[in-house]
C-alpha cells in the first residue's frame, strides 16, 4: 500500500513537527521498511530540538557524543533565553495589558498596544524580539503550550508587515493542531487564511504556493472539527483560486476533497458534479482507488470496478492519516452512491435482484430501500409494490444549464493553464 501513501508528497508542505505524527501512524502498519522508517524518524527528529524524542529512537543502543553534547548545549540556550523573557512575559501577563490584547480587535490595535507598554512599561522593541526568538526555540523543542501562548503575544504586538508575522501566523497554527485544540486552530487558519489572501507576497506563484501549504494544513483541523468536511468542499472546490493551487501544486489533494464530498450529508449533492469535473480533469496527473471510484460510477458506468475500487479504498482509507477515522461513513455514503447511480442508469429494477444482491428477503429489502429513500431523499426514488420495483425519475438538464457548466468547465481549465506557464516560467527564472 505504500503505492497510494502520500505522506512523501505532502511532506514539502508541510513543517517537520506536523510530518512527526505522520510518520507515527504508519510506524506500526507496516507500509515501509521497520528499519528506514526509524532512521527516517531520527533524521528528522534530529532537525529539531527534541533531543529526548531523539534518544528514544536508539532504544537501549549507545547515545553517539554529538547527541549527548547538543542536549547540553540545547538546554544551556534555553535557559539563556527563559532569563530574558522572564521580564517580558511577566508585563505582558499584567491583567490590564491581558486584557488589551484580548479585546484587540482594530486594524492599528498592534501599534496602541505597543504603545502603550513602551510608555507605561518601559518596553522595548527589542523585547519583542526576544519574545519571538524564545517562541521559535520552545516550538523546536516540541513544548507547545508555551510556544502558542508567545506567539499569541507576539502576534499583538507587531503589525503585518513584521518580517516574521507570517512565521507567527503559521507557528501559532502548528502549535494549536499539536495540542488538538481545534477551536483554537480553526481561528488560527482563518487569520492565515485572511492574511494570504490579501497578497501580500511579490509573485503571484508565491501566493500560490501559500495557498498549497494552506490547505496542507487545514487537513489536521477539519478532519477534526466538527462539519470541517463542508469547509473543506468550500476552499478546496468552491474558491477558484485554491483549486487552481491543487490543479497545478497539489493534485494528491483530491483524495481528501473527494472523501470531503461523498461523506458530506449538506453539500454531496450540489458538489458532486464539479468535483467529478475536476476528477476527470486531473486524471493524467493524479488518480488513487477513492478518484477512481467516482471515475467509474460516474464517467465510466462501470459498477463492477467500481466496486472493486471501494474495496481498494477502505485499504487506502484505513492507512490514512487523516481518513481512517471517516473511513466508516464512506463506506455507508459510497454505497449509496452506488444504489443510488445503478438504478438510475437502469431507471428500474426488481425488488427481487436487489435483494439477491444485498442478501435479505424480498420484504427486507423493500423495507430497507424505502428507509434509504426516506433518510438520504434519493431525488426522483419511488418504490411500486405492486409490481415489485424501484423506479428512478429522470431530470432532464436544460440548454442554459448545458452552456453554464460547458463554459464553467472552459474557464477552470483556462484558469489551470494559465497557472501552468506561470510555474514554466518560474522554473525558467531559478534554472537561469
Amino acid at each position: 500500500m505504500s503505492t497510494f501513501d502520500l505522506t512523501q508528497r505532502m511532506a514539502p508542505f508541510l513543517d517537520m513537527h506536523l510530518i512527526i505524527p505522520l510518520l507515527e501512524f504508519i510506524e506500526p502498519r507496516g507500509i515501509y521498511d521497520e528499519k528506514s522508517l526509524t532512521e527516517m524518524h531520527r533524521q528528522l527528529l534530529s532537525k529539531t530540538n527534541m533531543i529526548d524524542s531523539v534518544i528514544e529512537t536508539y532504544n537501549g543502543k549507545p547515545i553517539p557524543e554529538a547527541v549527548e553534547a547538543k542536549k547540553k548545549q540545547i538546554i544551556k540556550e534555553r535557559d539563556e533565553l527563559k532569563n530574558k523573557v522572564d521580564s517580558v512575559v511577566a508585563i505582558l501577563e499584567i491583567p490590564e495589558v491581558k486584557e488589551m490584547m484580548d479585546n484587540n480587535r482594530e486594524r492599528d490595535g498592534n501599534v496602541r498596544i505597543l504603545e502603550h507598554l513602551t510608555q507605561n512599561h518601559n518596553f522595548t522593541v527589542d523585547m519583542v524580539d526576544t519574545l519571538f526568538k524564545y517562541s521559535k526555540f520552545m516550538y523546536e523543542c516540541g513544548n507547545y503550550t508555551v510556544a502558542s501562548v508567545c506567539l499569541y503575544y507576539y502576534r499583538n504586538l507587531v503589525n503585518q508587515a513584521d518580517p516574521n508575522y507570517l512565521n507567527a501566523l503559521y507557528g501559532k497554527l502548528a502549535s494549536e493542531i499539536l495540542l488538538q485544540e481545534w477551536e483554537h486552530a480553526r481561528d488560527d487558519l482563518l487569520k492565515l487564511r485572511a492574511y494570504i489572501d490579501a497578497n501580500p507576497f511579490d509573485t503571484e506563484w508565491e501566493l500560490v504556493t501559500q495557498r498549497a501549504w494552506l490547505m496542507h494544513w487545514a487537513l489536521f483541523v477539519y478532519y477534526n472539527y466538527p462539519k470541517g468536511r463542508d469547509e473543506i468542499i468550500e476552499m478546496f472546490l468552491n474558491q477558484q483560486p485554491y483549486l487552481n493551487a491543487i490543479q497545478v501544486l497539489a493534485p494528491h489533494l483530491l483524495r481528501y476533497l473527494a472523501v470531503a464530498v461523498v461523506t458530506s450529508k449538506s453539500r454531496q449533492k450540489n458538489s458532486l458534479k464539479d468535483l467529478v469535473k475536476v476528477i476527470d480533469i486531473e486524471r493524467h496527473s493524479y488518480k488513487d482507488p477513492v478518484t477512481d471510484f467516482l471515475t467509474c460510477l460516474y464517467i465510466k458506468y462501470d459498477f463492477d470496478e467500481a466496486q472493486e475500487m471501494l474495496q481498494k479504498c477502505e485499504e487506502v482509507l484505513s492507512n490514512d492519516f487523516f481518513l481512517t477515522a471517516v473511513l466508516g461513513d464512506f463506506r455507508e455514503s459510497a454505497r449509496l452512491l452506488i444504489f443510488e447511480m445503478f438504478c438510475r442508469i437502469h431507471q428500474c429494477i426488481t425488488i427481487e435482484m436487489l435483494a439477491r444482491r444485498l442478501n435479505m428477503s424480498q420484504e427486507e429489502a423493500e423495507r430497507w430501500i424505502v428507509d434509504l429513500i426516506r433518510t438520504y431523499r434519493i431525488e426522483g426514488a419511488k418504490i411500486d409494490s405492486k409490481l415489485g420495483q424501484v423506479v428512478m425519475g429522470v431530470k432532464s438538464v436544460s440548454i442554459h444549464e448545458q452552456v453554464m457548466e460547458n463554459t464553467k468547465r472552459l474557464t477552470l481549465r483556462a484558469q489551470q493553464i494559465a497557472l501552468q506557464l506561470e510555474k514554466g516560467r518560474q522554473d525558467k527564472v531559478k534554472a537561469n
